[in-house]
């Protein structure tokens, strides 16, 4: 199996052809998750499966995204962007726009620039989903939104705010974040009973206006320098909690995302992929993660 691998701002990903990946005999989410573990494997935080669409007149790709465990991620702001740098630059698509369709509905990509094997793209990520019953949170009522709701955690109350970028998101404001609970709340609020389908956790500390820093802890992968979904979850956090106001700038590990969103409308991010290597997954490889695989 051919893969590519590629992060946005240090948020790994492995990139591969479904049609390649669907020759063996184990299922996507046992290959992912064996896959990414980092010393068994080829290591990354995701692995987004591709396939040509056909007869979709809506979407030129098609995508699969898996987190590092091989849970199935319904959307990847940073995934879908290094599919994209990936598609472009292997010549597999030559427009500078590019339709991509996730388990949370197609994304438009439009390529803004790129520098060797880095390309910023900038991308449609849906209209941010505000009611509880849909992100799917237990927490507040709907129709919505729900900010700043006390959410007791261990004996400790945190103040959060919930979205869902086509998968749910819990923010939280901090006025340091290098003093933040991250190692400890992160786990703690991702699998909290009031998110049935665990929550992304984004750590936020305000700048300015137009600015915030955010750390990041994913469902299933756990600690991540950046993420495009988490990224825009915590701009709509801030706005809608009148810190700040669109467009806002989230100061990642590594280099900074764009967020541009007016209440109710469409989201739209920009921001990086690289392309670090490309390499072939060899049968006897695969063969020995089908071994160690519970699936």
């Amino acid at each position: 199996m051919d893969f590519a691998k590629l992060h946005g701002l240090g948020n790994d990903f492995l990139v591969a052809n479904a049609g390649q990946a669907g020759d063996e005999q184990i299922s996507l989410a046992a290959l992912a998750r064996n896959l990414c573990d980092r010393h068994c494997g080829i290591g990354a935080d995701g692995v987004v499966f591709f396939q040509p669409t056909s007869g979709d007149h809506e979407a030129d790709f098609s995508a699969l995204i898996f987190n590092a465990d091989g849970s199935r991620a319904e959307m990847s702001g940073n995934g879908v962007r290094c599919l994209a740098a990936f598609l472009v630059h292997s010549g597999l698509h030559c427009s500078s726009a590019l339709r991509i369709r996730t388990v949370s509905g197609v994304k438009q990509l439009t390529l803004q620039g790129n520098d060797r094997l880095v390309y910023w793209f900038r991308c449609s990520m849906g209209i941010p989903i505000l009611d509880p019953a849909k992100i799917p949170a237990t927490l507040g009522s709907s129709p919505g939104p729900v900010l700043e709701y006390p959410l007791h955690v261990g004996s400790e109350t945190v103040n959060v705010s919930l979205s869902s970028m086509g998968n749910p998101h819990c923010s939280t404001f901090w006025p340091d974040l290098e003093k933040a609970p991250f190692q400890k709340l992160g786990p703690q609020l991702e699998a909290h009973s009031g998110f049935p389908r665990r929550a992304n956790v984004e750590f936020i500390q305000i700048v300015d206006r137009h600015t915030i820093r955010a750390r990041f802890w994913e469902r299933g992968v756990g600690p991540t320098r950046c993420s495009g979904t988490g990224g825009s979850a915590a701009a709509v956090a801030t706005i809608l909690n009148g810190k700040a106001q669109s467009p806002v700038r989230v100061l990642t590990e590594m280099g900074h995302l764009d967020v541009e969103w007016e209440s109710g409308r469409e989201l739209f991010l920009t921001g990086p992929a690289e392309l670090i290597c490309t390499g072939v997954c060899s049968q006897e490889v695969k063969s020995a993660l089908h071994l160690n695989s519970p699936e």
